[in-house]
């Protein structure tokens, strides 16, 4: 008989040594580090010796902090009055945006969409034109004026390509005759322009006081602004405070030059003057949103509620006015484009502009009704007088914003 051969005795492998756990310190304080922050002293993980493309992230998440709590707070901040206040002071806040990055983010949305619309468009419609509308009236040199009317023509052109499309015999004929007698005045009015410049220069050199501009032209070297009795002049006869350092006056006196020649030019080509305007706009508004929070403190302040409440509600009432700023301009400029092709889509667009207005005065009201939670009666009187004052402060806002664009610009 065969013996049957035994079986392999299997020895148990040895069981694995576990790796080593390295510990991390705080590089500060020498602390066991448990997260992104040490818990001893408060010092972050991330320092600045790192990759730039790190940096600009965190920074833009610091600033912006775009996700997707942004889907979730523009909806109700356009269309439920009071919402984000009444659940940012219930401690439901991290699913919204902050209020402070909500207003920083509309504000620059909505004046930067603003800009870019005024410089496409015209004051009173669409500008056929394109962007280079800058008024001839305006130039300051005979190279400014041609190259302004270059530019005219040039987007003339590009009209004119466009109107080859158009099937209609009659319609066509009628937009090139148009296109042409535009571009005949533009000619005629560079021309003109030229030719008073080229005065302008004759008298500057004979020493001879300028020629009388034409109606909608820009005299630079006409000054109406009088000091002590004399004209103003920045080297013989300038603003001069003896409190101020020398540089203070210079730069003062050297403001009050550019605003002159900006005023002038301003009545010509008000654009520039505009636009500036809308570039120092959310600065002034900035500075001037605190006074509004100061203005619902005193006039709640039986509701014995802090002022950083009322800062928080001023700042979600000014992000739902730059949200809807953002929307009305976003649906102008879309008429401009579709008003030719699809005149239907242009009339909801006109009413959507409509409705968009109203709501934001019906918005702030049914707000204030639903954060401070007064009668009606009261909410309508206090809605009005705090509206009274805080246009005032606008006012002055604005006005200041457009003496820093006159002087600047």
């Amino acid at each position: 008989m065969s013996e049957t051969p035994e079986a392999p005795i299997l020895e148990e492998p040895a069981p694995a040594t576990a790796p080593p756990v390295v510990k991390v310190v705080c590089a500060n304080c020498g602390a066991e580090l448990l997260g992104e922050y040490c818990y001893a002293c408060g010092q972050p993980v991330k320092g600045m010796i790192r990759p730039l493309s790190s940096m600009m992230h965190d920074i833009a998440d610091t600033i912006f902090n775009i996700d997707s709590r942004i889907f979730r707070t523009l909806w109700p901040l356009f269309v439920k009055p009071g919402f984000l206040s009444n659940e940012y002071f219930a401690g439901r806040r991290v699913r919204f945006v902050t209020p402070f990055r909500l207003y920083f983010f509309l504000s620059i949305a909505a004046f930067f969409a603003i800009q870019v619309w005024l410089g496409d468009v015209s004051l009173t419609g669409v500008n056929v034109q394109g962007p280079n509308s800058a008024s001839l009236s305006s130039a300051m040199t005979k190279e400014e004026v041609i190259a302004r009317r270059d530019a005219k023509i040039a987007d003339m052109e590009v009209a004119r390509t466009a109107i080859a499309s158009i099937t209609k015999v009659e319609k066509t004929k009628k937009a090139t005759d148009k296109l042409d007698r535009e571009e005949n005045q533009i000619r005629d009015e560079a021309d003109k322009r030229i030719a008073y410049l080229d005065k302008l220069a004759q008298a500057k050199a004979a020493n001879a006081p300028p020629p009388p501009a034409s109606d909608g032209e820009v005299d630079e070297e006409e000054n109406t602004f009088n000091l002590n009795g004399k004209k103003w002049d920045e080297k013989t006869n300038p603003v001069r405070f003896e409190w101020l350092p020398a540089f203070a006056n210079t730069r003062i006196n050297a403001a009050i030059g550019r605003a002159l020649i900006n005023a002038k030019r301003a009545s010509a080509d008000p654009r520039p003057f505009i636009i500036g305007i809308f570039s120092v706009l959310p600065q002034v508004l900035f500075v001037v949103m605190p006074l509004f929070a100061l203005i619902l403190k005193i006039f709640f302040i039986f509701k014995r509620r802090l002022y950083m409440e009322h800062l928080i509600i001023a700042l979600h009432s000014h992000a739902f006015i730059f949200l809807s700023l953002l929307f009305i301009t976003l649906m102008i400029a879309l008429k401009g484009s579709v008003e030719a092709s699809m005149p239907w889509l242009a009339t909801l667009l006109d009413w959507l502009v409509f409705f968009a207005g109203w709501w934001i005065p019906i918005y702030l009201f049914v707000m204030q009704k639903r954060v401070y939670k007064q009668g009606w009666i009261m909410t309508t009187i206090k809605f009005g007088v705090i509206g009274i004052c805080y246009t005032v402060i606008i006012c002055f806002g604005a006005a200041f914003a457009a003496i820093i664009s006159i002087a600047t610009t």
